[in-house]
């Protein structure tokens, strides 16, 4: 019997809010939402944990005592921190937006914010950070694209071909996206001049690692499944 899966680790959080409150708030709701959460009431603690936890994303107040967020913002680029940052501020106006973007910012909220809008922000991050890993997570299972495999509860570790590879990795790094099969063909397999060609490799991926690892969605497309 092939072993057991390893769970991909969640990607880590850092949240640097001086205001406790809010900070308490907003960690329990990150947390609710899968993330491995850490917490820095002031940008000198910020820089501390962001350098030593190696967080995937940082959500960063702007006004921040100790070090100021834009000012740590700038440090953290400066030292390679790759990081996606999403800058949280009570300054609306435009200048202050492409300072903050200009200075590394990946993305900006305004105080007062929506929740549900702050986490679909967060969670765009998140896919955007996925991007740039090596794991990428299939349900209880992951693909490693590095050495085109992906280990999976039921089967074990499975090897891919480099298009098998290519196409389960553009789903990955996106699941919840439903991805067309022509923009598939154009991605994947620009040299071919039919799109039945990616039903041929979800036939192949499926027949590998299970009906479940990619759904088809009747009219739109494939989106990554569970392995």
């Amino acid at each position: 019997m092939p072993n057991p899966a390893p769970a991909p680790e969640p990607v880590r959080l850092l949240l640097v809010e001086d205001d406790q409150e809010t900070a308490a708030m907003l960690a329990e709701l990150f947390a609710d939402e899968g993330y491995e959460v850490d917490v820095a009431l002031d940008g000198q603690q910020g820089l501390h944990l962001a350098l030593s936890r190696k967080p995937g994303v940082i959500v960063l107040d702007r006004g921040l005592p100790a070090i100021d967020g834009l000012e740590l913002m700038v440090r953290l680029r400066r030292v390679g921190v790759t990081a996606k940052i999403l800058m949280l501020t009570g300054h609306g106006d435009v200048s202050e937006r492409v300072r903050g973007l200009n200075a590394g910012a990946d993305d900006y909220v305004s105080k007062p914010f929506d929740l549900d809008e702050l986490i679909a922000r967060v969670r765009a991050l998140h896919r955007r950070h996925l991007e740039h890993t090596d794991l990428l997570p299939l349900g209880q299972g992951y693909l490693d694209p590095r050495q085109r495999e992906v280990l999976t509860s039921k089967r074990g570790l499975v090897q891919l071909s480099a298009r098998e590879c290519d196409l389960l990795r553009t789903l990955a790094v996106a699941p919840d996206v439903i991805r067309r099969r022509s923009d598939l063909r154009t991605q994947v397999f620009p040299e071919a001049t039919s799109e039945s060609i990616v039903d041929t490799y979800v036939h192949y991926l499926r027949r590998k690692l299970g009906r479940e690892a990619i759904h088809t969605v009747h009219g739109l497309g494939y989106r990554a499944g569970v392995v």
